[in-house]
């Protein structure tokens, strides 16, 4: 049985050494291959090896290279065309500016993405082992930018459910202005004092949104003042006169003009009025100009703080 055993481990002894024989003359064969082919290259002349460097690389590189230039000049050419295609057919069915800009953006991306896997491919570098590495890059990214994602699932949402859309004055995440385009993953308002505001789709979809713009009309609400003792009726007569006067604010329904509190030192006459949205501002201003110019020609008097002290002796 003992020898057995040894003839048996002498054997595999035998038989590793063997191999690792083996490997290393493979190993130095490869090495002296390498170092015979590196000493060829430096002492034969350059002009012997260059023209089939040439010929055999280079060439085939380079004319990859012009198609590949030629593939991307064209595509890029066929994607403005499809966008420019797409706003056209768009804007003359929907006239919708805000499912024009999701849409466009979104088409942008993907089709950008196929322009450039064409190119890759045209390059000569494997696609399907580029694809794969990308989904399993994406999906580790996706799970890092949830946040990213959650914001596509929100511009879907607003151009689907329309809570806004491109033109419309809104607030929203503390900001106020117009909406100036729904991209895949934000939303670019204009301030009026002409900012721009970028704000994430996906709180949009999920915060509070105001849209003044969502009603045919707005209410404009002011408040003026006169002085006790002045007469009332009057000053009511007066304002409900300059509202008929601008054609801007809407008929029906009519003005309310009611007096609303009597302050410590003054009596204060509310009016509410409808108008058109774009009509808010320039009727808000120019009613605030009128009162201030018409209640002292008609002998209302603006109020001041004041107090009455009474001495006693």
């Amino acid at each position: 049985m003992r020898t057995f055993a040894c003839e048996k481990y002498g054997n595999m002894e035998n038989d590793s050494i063997a191999t690792q024989v083996t490997e290393t003359i493979q190993d130095t064969s490869a090495l002296t291959t390498i170092t015979d082919g590196f000493q060829k290259l430096t002492t034969t002349p350059v002009s012997e090896w260059l023209p089939d460097l040439i010929k055999e690389y280079v060439v085939p590189f380079g004319l990859k290279l012009l198609a590949a230039i030629v593939v991307l000049l064209l595509g890029r050419w066929i994607i403005k065309l499809i966008k420019r295609w797409m706003a056209n057919g768009l804007m003359s069915r929907h006239g919708d500016a805000t499912l024009h800009s999701f849409l466009s953006n979104l088409v942008s991306v993907v089709l950008y993405f196929f322009l450039i896997m064409a190119i890759v491919g045209i390059l000569g570098i494997n696609t399907s082992s580029l694809v794969a590495l990308l989904a399993s890059a994406g999906l580790a990214v996706g799970m890092a930018l949830s946040g990213t994602l959650q914001n596509f699932a929100g511009g879907v949402m607003i151009v689907l459910f329309k809570p806004f859309k491109v033109g419309d004055f809104i607030a929203a995440q503390g900001f106020e202005g117009k909406v100036s385009g729904i991209q895949i993953f934000n939303t670019t308002i204009l301030t009026p004092d002409n900012k721009t505001v970028i704000l994430p789709n996906g709180a949009l979809s999920t915060g509070p949104v105001t849209n003044y713009n969502k009603e045919t009309d707005r209410r404009v609400d002011w408040v003026f003042s006169i002085s006790y003792g002045d007469d009332y009726d009057k000053a009511k007569a007066v304002l409900q006169r300059l509202c008929d006067a601008d054609q801007r604010i809407l008929k029906e329904p009519k003005p309310v003009i009611e007096l609303i509190k009597m302050s410590d030192s003054s009596v204060d006459i509310t009016v509410r009025a409808r108008v058109k949205p774009e009509d808010y501002w320039d009727v808000f201003f120019k009613m605030n100009e009128l009162v201030y110019k018409t209640f002292p020609q008609e002998g209302l008097h603006f109020p001041f703080p004041q107090m009455d002290v009474h001495v006693q002796n």
